[in-house]
């Protein structure tokens, strides 16, 4: 294994050498240092351009100056990291690079854990309903998301995701017409997903959409767009509902010991809403104490489930350990809409809170949960824009994979030994066709912390991408690579994750020195 990774270092850090050589050569090439100075009619120009190549040591050979920041970013190694200034603003670096890298990891996470898991679900669903209307509705989606350039779905998520839907929350009426449409679809949704004999098909359809129909009802009588919260009752029926569904999928309801952790987890979940409340109201919070709390929720998910024991305790502890975060989750936004009010009626909001431009509101003050909120509503647009196309795309991947996997002789073995249909895809196929995904998840998340170039630019989201944009706008040559620097070292690490993905996930796969 050290021989693995020794190898795998060194090749990589050569490449990187390479390349960062030949991009700074690029760049040097292309950038114009002296834009701004050749329309301008100072009487002391030859003075100006004298200082500005002082100030940038352009009389020094460029591969000179590729060696003096290649010093600089071996410094990183003892701990005297000097990656350059930006000449124009006279910033340093390396005081640069936490707030964009720290505004960059805020707008991916959640969009990448979003996209992964609905593009993994969905496309599961789809390969298993294939050649059915729902399969090729899905398809159709998924090729016209990837389709769209991502630019224009942010112009249109700004029109009708902020300016329409800030205007709509002033005043929250919806006619019969759009919720007749929705109740129907959700009811043909489900119906086709799900699948099965006709009598089954058609009490899908009523159930889905007479629970959509009381879902809007509940939401627009209720005046919830003025007061979003999910309360004790919203965290029960999600805490019991993700009960059942995760242990369904993942061990099945048979499983007594399985079923009894996820109802436990449920039941301690509601206790303790109102303990969380005092607590989260007495004790200033912040994101260390949130991600102690987040620990020692797993603790007590996988606690609960050796509790309980029986031959496959670990199955039933990884079970209740997943039912406690989703649970949590819940709580910990609940906690954070219950800060709507105050922060719709702030006068720096003036009733319109879902944001268009920027990652906060400019000098906003006010608590751990109203400053998350007002986070949240500068994430909201762009993360759905990123969902968006990276969902098309792990739906395709998913869907190609599991089609091949559900064809392999070892799914009909496991069919003919009188395994389940859930045991058979969850157990079994799904894990094999996750290979191929294994390799394309890590590379893509490096690249979303690399930047999400465009959609920063659009929303005005001060990540790495705007970084290295407005780096390149304003011929600044040492933000631009460090950008490239770091992305390639990411991309490094993706590739060496990828490898141990693929051994994880499949054990006749072995690292070979």
């Amino acid at each position: 294994m050290l021989t693995f990774l020794l190898r795998r270092f060194l090749s990589s850090a050569l490449v990187l050498l390479v390349v960062s050589f030949v991009i700074y050569l690029l760049l040097d090439a292309a950038m114009d240092y002296y834009y701004d100075l050749r329309t301008s009619t100072s009487p002391n120009i030859a003075a100006l351009y004298e200082s500005r190549t002082r100030l940038l040591n352009l009389d020094t050979p460029v591969i000179v100056r590729y060696f003096l920041w290649l010093g600089g970013v071996g410094g990183c190694l003892i701990g005297s990291c000097d990656l350059g200034t930006a000449w124009q603003s006279g910033q340093e670096v390396t005081s640069m690079l936490p707030g964009a890298i720290g505004n960059t990891i805020k707008l991916v996470t959640a969009a990448t854990v979003v996209s992964i898991v609905l593009g993994i679900g969905v496309g599961m669903i789809s390969a298993i309903r294939q050649y059915t209307g729902f399969d090729y509705f899905i398809t159709f989606v998924s090729f016209l998301l990837y389709s769209l350039p991502v630019f224009w779905v942010a112009v249109l998520l700004k029109q009708y995701g902020a300016i329409r839907f800030n205007n709509f929350l002033g005043d929250p009426v919806v006619g019969w017409t759009p919720i007749i449409v929705l109740t129907v679809f959700a009811g043909l949704f489900w119906m086709a997903a799900l699948g099965g004999s006709a009598k089954r098909r058609l009490i899908t359809f009523l159930v889905a959409a007479a629970a959509t129909f009381a879902t809007i009802y509940y939401i627009l009588a209720t005046g919830w767009f003025q007061s979003p919260s999910v309360g004790i009752v919203g965290v029960a029926v999600t805490g019991l509902a993700a009960a059942i569904v995760v242990v369904f999928l993942s061990t099945g309801l048979k499983n007594r010991r399985s079923l009894y952790t996820g109802l436990t987890i449920a039941v301690l979940g509601i206790a303790l809403y109102i303990p969380l409340q005092w607590l989260f109201f007495y004790v200033p919070m912040n994101w260390l104490l949130i991600l102690g709390l987040a620990v020692v929720t797993v603790l007590v998910g996988l606690g609960v489930g050796l509790a309980f024991g029986g031959p496959d305790k670990w199955a039933s502890a990884r079970t209740g350990a997943i039912i406690a975060v989703i649970i949590s989750v819940v709580v910990f936004f609940d906690r954070i809409f219950q800060e709507w009010g105050a922060y719709n009626r702030h006068p720096a909001i003036n009733g319109r809170p879902v944001a268009t431009i920027g990652a906060s509101t400019p000098n906003i003050e006010g608590s751990f949960w109203f400053l998350n909120l007002d986070t949240f509503t500068h994430l909201l647009l762009p993360s759905i824009a990123l969902i968006l196309i990276s969902f098309a795309t792990y739906t395709r991947y998913t869907r190609g994979s599991m089609l091949e996997v559900m064809n392999q002789d070892y799914i009909r073995t496991a069919r003919a030994k009188g395994l389940g249909e859930r045991t058979v895809i969850m157990r079994h196929a799904l894990r094999n066709a996750l290979l191929p995904l294994a390799s394309i998840i890590p590379v893509d998340i490096i690249t979303l912390i690399g930047g999400a170039v465009i959609t920063e630019t659009i929303f005005g989201w001060n990540g790495m991408g705007k970084m290295f944009i407005d780096a390149m706008n304003r011929n600044e040559l040492e933000p631009v690579m460090a950008y490239i620097l770091i992305t390639g070292i990411l991309a490094m690490v993706a590739n060496l994750v990828a490898d141990f993905l693929y051994a994880v996930l499949d054990p006749r796969i072995r690292v070979q020195a």
